[in-house]
């Protein structure tokens, strides 16, 4: 297995070697990652075994940094084909990521074979690369044959974390779990595990107007700005980490992390998020509308590429980062204030939904092992 350098990336491969062990309680697991990337921590905490290449991407911002790389290429693929010989997989399947790129070319240069899972509606590079010896690649969107001509694709969606799928409870059961009024719209903020602070600046700019409304907040910010927040909103804090009570009307609930995001999930009427590939796949299960606002950064814009693939079938809501203070309160208002477009777009982004993305992957790879 190999994928890294961000958790879009790293779950679903985690996911994918999960149903396989589940399978096959036997079978043995290596995976391949970039030293210093994530994946190096979080795979052995999933409970999985993993080498690291000393590889990283080109890097535009900074052409000097840029002179080593050939060397970290070469040097990767060495790596990798002594780690792929030694190991003596039986197939390899690849994510994403700087490390995905020598350890799935060389594997499939062995004769091993490749599978390729693509999370985002704009293919990386190292995936579009590397899906050209595979035998299929897994997508989390529709119509993307054109990207991967001449290798099986599937529209399998992305695995996710299985207790969204199994904990997500009724909308007034949530609410009152979570001391929120059952009767009064409720709208959840998420920017991803660090926060986002195009949205907090978003409800700062609005929070009178969220007040005059009467609209519930469940306001996840991240730990970089939840204390400025707490203080700017006059929110008083119980002293335990995480569990902040409200104190203006009862409406909000700060969070600085959400750890039970399935119960967040069933509480909210309206979700506003970014548009990362795996928030995608679990807002697409919890089936509520949804205004995104892609994190214009992320690698050749594929968020607002993601986002977009939902606002063609009106499934989902946009606005840019840069359009914030003109569009944000006035397109989440037009969600909040109509009853009947908040199911159409419930009911649109099911399309999208996947819950069993990680067995029906798991199903063709060994179609294809077993013949």
């Amino acid at each position: 297995m190999s994928g890294g350098g961000t958790g879009g990336h790293i779950f679903p491969a985690v996911a994918i070697a999960q149903e396989i062990q589940k399978r096959y309680p036997d079978a043995e697991f290596l995976f391949i990652g970039a030293n210093g990337k994530m994946e190096m921590e979080k795979v052995p905490q999933a409970g999985f075994k993993i080498e690291g290449l000393n590889i990283a991407g080109f890097d535009r911002g900074n052409l000097m940094k840029n002179i080593g790389l050939p060397f970290k290429i070469i040097s990767s693929l060495m790596k990798a084909k002594k780690i792929i010989k030694d190991f003596k997989p039986d197939f390899a399947v690849g994510t994403g990521g700087f490390a995905s790129g020598p350890a799935l070319y060389i594997a499939a240069k062995m004769g091993i074979p490749t599978f390729i899972q693509e999370q985002n509606s704009l293919p990386g590079k190292t995936n579009v690369f590397n899906a050209k010896k595979a035998k299929a690649v897994f997508t989390a969107y529709p119509d993307m044959e054109n990207y991967f001509a001449g290798t099986k694709t599937f529209f399998l969606g992305n695995p996710i974390r299985q207790n969204i799928i199994t904990d997500l409870i009724d909308k007034d059961s949530a609410k009152e779990k979570l001391g929120l009024d059952k009767h009064k719209l409720t709208i959840l903020s998420v920017g991803g595990s660090l926060g986002s602070r195009t949205l907090n600046n978003g409800w700062k700019d609005n929070f009178d107007k969220l007040i005059e409304k009467g609209y519930q907040l469940i306001w996840q910010t991240g730990k970089t700005d939840y204390k400025t927040i707490v203080d700017s909103c006059q929110l008083s804090v119980d002293g335990n980490a995480g569990n902040q009570q409200p104190t203006t009307n009862n409406q909000i609930l700060i969070r600085e992390f959400i750890s039970d995001m399935a119960l967040a999930y069933s509480a909210a009427d309206v979700i506003v998020s970014r548009a990362g590939a795996i928030a995608i796949s679990e807002l697409a299960v919890a089936k509520k509308p949804v205004l995104l606002v892609p994190f214009p950064f992320a690698a050749e814009d594929h968020q607002t590429k993601n986002a977009l693939t939902l606002v063609d079938k009106n499934a989902a809501r946009m606005v840019k980062d840069s359009e914030m203070k003109d569009k944000f309160w006035n397109t989440l208002s037009e969600i909040c204030e109509n009853e009947g477009l908040r199911k159409e777009m419930s009911a649109n982004i099911e399309f999208f939904a996947k819950p069993k993305a990680a067995e029906m992957i798991v199903d063709e790879i060994f179609k294809v092992i077993k013949k």
